[in-house]
């Protein structure tokens, strides 16, 4: 029992002494102010360095930029500074996919120069899980820092596989971080990459994760740290693959989202089902801007009195100072191990490709990807999309940096089973999305608006890796005829009968086969979880590999159009391509926001 006085416990009487005494000495606690500068990167797609190890030409962004201006705010903020990032580090260029998969028994570049540039936390991304455990388990195992995942879980027990939260003690506060990543995944990706795991839908993660940091660790500060979009994308019964912004309404207790995967750029408030704001930022792809957060926290006995947040995006597109130079010289080797690998000949091309021909009829450079697809699995038919925007290979000696232009991802090969119907409905989603329809002449024949440069200039509406042609078949695109009945399939490439009833064996990567672009689910009709079993076989290696294989076992390759679609009819179409073309691709033409068209809140692939 307490000892009483005058019937009230003792430390009752001890607390109103001590507080005159305080208010008498002037003595009480008095409240603090503490700034904050939080810094997030995403998509960066292993834009590493300043200089490209493709091209040899400088480009755009890079982490090597993002590490001058960092420097730069640590001489006012120190330790005040996080530094976040929100996945798809590992996939997207030379350096990481040489780092993947041939420097095995090293530390991963990308760990370490994250470690250099002083991260303080990441969260996974599904361009990272394309990677596969041993890749992404031995990034995570080499980081210096959490990369986080709470929807992440393991299968069998439902626990989490990455750690959900991390809390990070700076100038006195708590800051938690939740992270989580787009529940999406296995709509693109083989069950192989990611055996063992499984996605939680991300409001229920968030509203399960919450209270249990709040009560637990007490943050002054809780920020979301998310590999998904704005909203939509893929939504399903079960899940949004773009889920942040239903994030921030439906679960109280976040101070900000900083968010990504859709790659757009974005920074604006959001109300919460508590009548509370929540900032919520993104970067764009390829370390070419930075979200950059300002946080003021005024404290008195520990407890939060007033709180201000501010966002922005800063663009650090071609920001340069010594301090990019410094991390280039430390990371020189690895720079050098890797223009040597991509330097490596595999052989001759007879004729130029380039990916602009791709959307205006039968191109040698998707074509050239249908041939190996169609020989490496002996399938009847061959679906593929041109992955690169506007990309050229010259005749001459070809190097393996030139697959990289011409196979940007590191998909795998599936054989599907499909039906001819099937097939046929695809290929109406996809010229749909690809094509207009003319009712004139002078119409335009491709699906484009005034969307680039804050449109000033015309650009493709959807996504152009989306843009299936087939191979395998003979047929004919109808730009006079609506969405839906544009495709009239001829014959098989060899003449014998293509029958809408049968069923045939369809090579396609694995990004397509898994439900990626919903060709094979909105436009086949097939439903979601009855994709796997159509699966006849898949690859061990990634696909850019085979092509690797095929050029080099031909040492010298006539790359041609095969020839097996085209638009009609063709008075009407043949002008038109001419017009679109110049307006697409013409003058002033080499940027890279083209290659995107609008990226609406779609993955991308």
């Amino acid at each position: 029992m307490p000892i009483c006085l005058f019937g009230r416990p003792l430390f009752v009487f001890l607390q109103i002494f001590i507080c005159q005494h305080n208010i008498m000495t002037g003595s009480m606690p008095e409240s603090r102010t503490v700034t904050l500068k939080l810094i997030q990167t995403s998509d960066v797609h292993g834009n590493f360095f300043i200089r490209d190890s493709v091209s040899g030409r400088s480009i755009r962004g890079g982490l090597a930029r993002v590490y001058a201006y960092v420097q730069s705010l640590r001489e006012k903020y120190a330790e005040r500074l996080l530094l976040l990032d929100g996945g798809d580090m590992l996939q997207g260029s030379p350096a990481v996919y040489y780092n993947n998969f041939y420097a095995k028994d090293s530390r991963h570049l990308g760990a370490e120069l994250m470690n250099y540039m002083r991260y303080d936390v990441g969260v996974i991304g599904n361009h990272d899980i394309e990677t596969g455990h041993e890749v992404y388990d031995r990034w995570i195992s080499s980081c210096n820092f959490p990369i986080l995942g709470a929807n992440v879980l393991c299968k069998e027990t439902g626990a989490p596989y990455l750690k959900p939260y991390t809390v990070i003690q700076r100038a006195g506060l708590r800051i938690a971080v939740l992270g989580m990543t787009s529940p999406a995944i296995p709509n693109w990706l083989p069950p192989s990459l990611w055996s063992g795991l499984c996605f939680e839908e991300m409001v229920s993660c968030a509203a399960k994760w919450i209270p249990v940091i709040r009560e637990k660790e007490h943050p002054h500060l809780v920020i979301g740290l998310f590999h998904s979009g704005k909203q939509d994308g893929i939504v399903t019964s079960g899940y949004a693959e773009n889920a942040s912004f239903d994030v921030a309404r439906q679960v109280p207790g976040f101070d900000i989202i900083c968010y990504g995967h859709d790659h757009a750029r974005n920074s604006e408030t959001v109300v919460g089902r508590d009548g509370k704001e929540v900032l919520c930022c993104a970067p764009p792809s390829l370390a070419t801007a930075v979200v950059e957060v300002d946080v003021t926290l005024t404290l008195k006995d520990d407890k939060v009195e007033d709180k201000k947040v501010s966002g922005r995006i800063t663009d650090l597109t071609y920001y340069n100072t010594q301090e990019a130079f410094y991390l280039q010289q430390y990371f020189k080797r690895e720079i050098k191990n890797t223009a040597y690998y991509v330097s490596q000949k595999i052989g001759t091309f007879k004729n130029e490709i380039t990916c602009e021909d791709a959307y205006f009829g039968s191109s040698a450079f998707v074509d050239l990807v249908h041939t190996v697809q169609l020989q490496v699995t002996g399938a009847d038919v061959s679906f593929a999309a041109p992955l690169s925007f506007d990309a050229t290979i010259k005749a001459g000696d070809v190097y393996i940096k030139d697959m990289f232009n011409l196979y940007r991802y590191e998909n795998i090969l599936y054989v599907m089973r499909l039906t001819g119907e099937e097939i046929k409905n695809i290929l109406e989603m996809s010229y749909a999305m690809w094509t207009a329809r003319m009712t004139s002449p002078d119409d335009h024949i491709m699906n484009v608006d005034y969307l680039l440069d804050e449109g000033r200039r015309l650009g493709f509406v959807n996504l152009a890796y989306n843009f299936d042609s087939a191979a395998g078949i003979r047929y004919e695109v109808d730009i006079t005829r609506p969405a839906g009945e544009k495709i009239r399939i001829l014959s098989m490439a060899d003449g014998t009968p293509f029958i809408l009833q049968k069923e045939y064996r369809v090579a396609t990567n694995s990004y397509r086969a898994n439900g990626g672009g919903e060709l094979f689910t909105k436009g086949a009709g097939i439903q979601q979880e009855a994709l796997s079993s159509r699966l006849v076989s898949s690859t061990t290696k990634d696909l850019r590999s085979y092509l690797i294989d095929y050029i080099s076992a031909n040492e010298v390759v006539d790359a041609r159009p095969l020839g097996h679609w085209r638009f009609v009819p063709e008075e009407w179409a043949v002008p038109a391509c001419k017009r679109d073309r110049e307006a697409l691709f013409g003058g002033k033409r080499k940027t890279a926001v083209a290659s995107e068209g609008r990226k609406k809140s779609r993955i991308k692939k």
